[in-house]
């Protein structure tokens, strides 16, 4: 880890899943699919097999929200729930959801505290449509001043214009960002390309964390910490209140 800070930077963009979740969660990710499954009455491996192959698509708001998103899906294994079978089936994914939101240790008092140093921070996250549908009950939403769901937008990671928007939702501009994120989804190219200063969340006390990534990042930043707590070192302050 480098303590370097460059003066410019006020603004702190997070990716989600994997930075600032629990990653150990991750490997509940299966149990959640599979009870989603069975509330359709969809066999569970076929189910897993088409939903993970439809991450993009998911994430990208083709199928809409989380109802039409498990219509459809239900529809590619050869089923058609009926509407109490697709009730059953959001609350068994949005229970499964909160779960694999769970706050990594030390991540709520981090954000809190580049908050109060002055901060400004927005979430930048490829997910599908349960997560803009439960955010403004995760213990994060309250710290965030902006965000960027790939679902809402229509494009995902490391696509420029979600780099560049949330720095535009924060009033700054990217190269005055820091951008944090596990690797997932090409993240880190994609905000060195975009002009913010990417930091890697290594996982290091979690290897089975990189089972899960999507299209992960080849590119290791000069910035690295190996849980998110350590960015309160490697931020400091930001250009505006060490003035």
């Amino acid at each position: 880890m480098t303590a370097a800070t460059m003066p410019s930077f006020r603004g702190v963009v997070f990716d989600f899943f994997g930075t600032l979740t629990d990653p150990d969660e991750e490997e509940y990710r299966r149990a959640v699919y599979d009870a989603t499954a069975v509330a359709l009455g969809v066999p569970p491996d076929e189910f897993w097999t088409k939903v993970t192959a439809s991450f993009t698509e998911r994430a990208t708001g083709v199928f809409g929200g989380t109802r039409t998103t498990l219509q459809a899906i239900a529809g590619r294994c050869g089923a058609e729930p009926t509407e109490q079978q697709l009730d059953r089936a959001i609350q068994a994914h949005h229970e499964g959801a909160r779960r694999l939101h769970t706050a990594r240790p030390g991540a709520i008092d981090m954000v809190r505290e580049l908050r109060a140093r002055g901060f400004r921070l927005a979430l930048l996250s490829d997910c599908s449509g349960e997560l803009c549908e439960l955010w403004p009950s995760t213990p994060f939403a309250e710290h965030f001043d902006a965000t960027v769901f790939s679902w809402a937008e229509g494009y995902r990671k490391p696509d420029p214009r979600g780099f560049a928007k949330a720095a535009r939702l924060l009033g700054l501009h990217p190269q005055d960002c820091w951008f944090v994120g596990d690797g997932g989804s090409g993240e880190l190219t994609g905000a060195l390309a975009a002009g913010m200063r990417p930091v890697l969340v290594t996982n290091a006390a979690h290897p089975r964390h990189a089972l899960y990534r999507d299209n992960p990042d080849a590119f290791v930043p000069g910035d690295t910490v190996d849980e998110v707590i350590d960015l309160l070192d490697l931020l400091g302050e930001p250009a505006e209140a060490a003035q």
